[in-house]
Formats: C-alpha cells, sequence, structure tokens
C-alpha cells in the first residue's frame, strides 16, 4: 500500500510518484545501492535515488529477500550475491565490451592518452572502460565511478542531445554544482557550452570536474541513432597543452562511429 509520504500523484490515480513506478523505483535504489563506496546508509540511499525512506526501506528489504542487496543489519546495503552474479555473466565473455575495450586500447596507444567510455544513467554519468595511457601521472576516474555530466566531456555530449525542456528539467532537479572554479555556474552558460558541443561534434571539459585534468570527448550512439554516452580521452594539463589534445579529435571521432550501437 501507498503511503501518503509516496502518494505524490497529480492525478495519476496513486499509480506512481515523483519518483516514479515500482519498477522505476526498484532500480533507482539498486544503482544507488550498488554505486561505490558502499555499503550505504538506508537515507543515503533514498535520498540519491530520490524515493521515499518508507517506500525505500520496504524495497530494499525486498531486494535483499531475494539476494540482489545485502546489509549489514544495522542500516546500510551493498550489493548481493545474485547482483554480482548477474553483473558477471553480464561482463563475462560479452561481445560488445569486447570490442569497446580493444577500440579504446587501439585509441590509447595512438594518442599515448587515456581513453574510456561512459555512460549516462539515470542523472549521472557512469565510467564503463577505461584503458590507461602510459604516462604514470594519471587522472584520478575509475570505472563504475558516477560523475555529473554538466562537468565532464562525456557527460555535455549528453546533455547536447537533450531537447531544451528536457535539459531545463534536468538542471532544476540536479542543479549545477561546481567541482572546480572552472565549473559551468549556471544554465544559460550551459546552454551556449551546449550549442558550441553540438556544433563542432564534440565536448572539451577544461579542468571543470578535477583540477589539472582536461578532456576530450565526442558521443556515442545506440543503435536507434540516440546519444546514449561518450568515449574520451584525457589528459594531465601540465603534459599536454590543450592544442595538443585538440590534434587528436579525428581519431576520437573515429572510435566514436566504430562504438556506434555498442552502448545498447
Amino acid at each position: 500500500m501507498e503511503t501518503s509520504e509516496d502518494s505524490q500523484t497529480g492525478g495519476r490515480g496513486g499509480r506512481s510518484s515523483a519518483a516514479g513506478n515500482a519498477t522505476d523505483k526498484a532500480l533507482n535504489l539498486l544503482d544507488a545501492a550498488a554505486a561505490p563506496g558502499y555499503p550505504h546508509r538506508l537515507g543515503e540511499i533514498a535520498a540519491a535515488a530520490g524515493v521515499p525512506k518508507a517506500s525505500a526501506h520496504r524495497i530494499l528489504q525486498n531486494l535483499v529477500a531475494t539476494s540482489y542487496l545485502a546489509t549489514d543489519g544495522a542500516g546500510s546495503y551493498s550489493p548481493g550475491p545474485r547482483l554480482r552474479a548477474l553483473a558477471a555473466r553480464v561482463t563475462q565473455g560479452c561481445a560488445e565490451d569486447q570490442v569497446m575495450r580493444a577500440e579504446l586500447e587501439v585509441l590509447s596507444r595512438r594518442t599515448g592518452l587515456t581513453a574510456q567510455t561512459g555512460v549516462r544513467t539515470g542523472d549521472s554519468i557512469t565510467l564503463l572502460v577505461k584503458v590507461a595511457g602510459p604516462n604514470p601521472v594519471q587522472e584520478s576516474s575509475r570505472v563504475g565511478q558516477q560523475l555529473p555530466p554538466h562537468t565532464t566531456a562525456i557527460g555535455k555530449c549528453v546533455l547536447a542531445a537533450m531537447a531544451d525542456d528536457e535539459l531545463t528539467a534536468f538542471v532544476e532537479r540536479v542543479g549545477l554544482e561546481a567541482r572546480t572554479e572552472n565549473s559551468i555556474p549556471d544554465l544559460a552558460a550551459l546552454r551556449v557550452e551546449l550549442a558550441t558541443v553540438r556544433e563542432r561534434g564534440f565536448a572539451l571539459d577544461e579542468e571543470e570536474n578535477e583540477f589539472g585534468v582536461r578532456c576530450l570527448a565526442a558521443p556515442v550512439r545506440d543503435a536507434r541513432g540516440r546519444v546514449v554516452g561518450g568515449v574520451g580521452l584525457a589528459t594531465i594539463t601540465f603534459l599536454e597543452s590543450r592544442e595538443a589534445l585538440l590534434d587528436r579529435k579525428d581519431l576520437l571521432l573515429t572510435t566514436a562511429e566504430a562504438l556506434h550501437g555498442l552502448l545498447g
């Protein structure tokens, strides 16, 4: 039964809330509970998923009962054995993942830089594959990490493909938290930046997510032609100039085309 806390139906007959239907809530909670840094507390998971705590607790208990999540009995949750097994089945021997990694290895070898792919997961960008470059100094990103779209080159590729009303709703929902002093400060500035991304066909992160790190990214489309993520090159600013990074643009765009359809 939905509680008054959950309802927020807005004339939808009590079938869903602002957090989505039952399936949306369960998937968002599963995603939040499995985010890097687990175990996570109930309140943290509920807030990240946008689900009221009463519903979140009930759904999380069901996920524990079915072994998708595990709990320490003190209100914290982490991936359970069934979710770990599912992840292994998805990634082990997956032809798409093998092709993706092979393309990134070629890109990294030809550019001498770190190559990575990321995909939109809800309101974040999740890094899927990373091939580190040969330089001993590396940026801090890691596979599975979730990053804000507005501060990352891959994320800007995703945002640039949104209709304006969808972009406005995204900013109203998530905000534009500054990661560095170079982060885009407001919606007006973001619109200008995304117009440039659409015109060029690629995006730049100029130390907007991490000081000392510059990234170049191109959009990656699913089988239906929708932008669902991107492929990027990352470099340390004191080792590589902006112009030198941009010189790798054509290689990056070629890789993005090779990844078409591999993210869905």
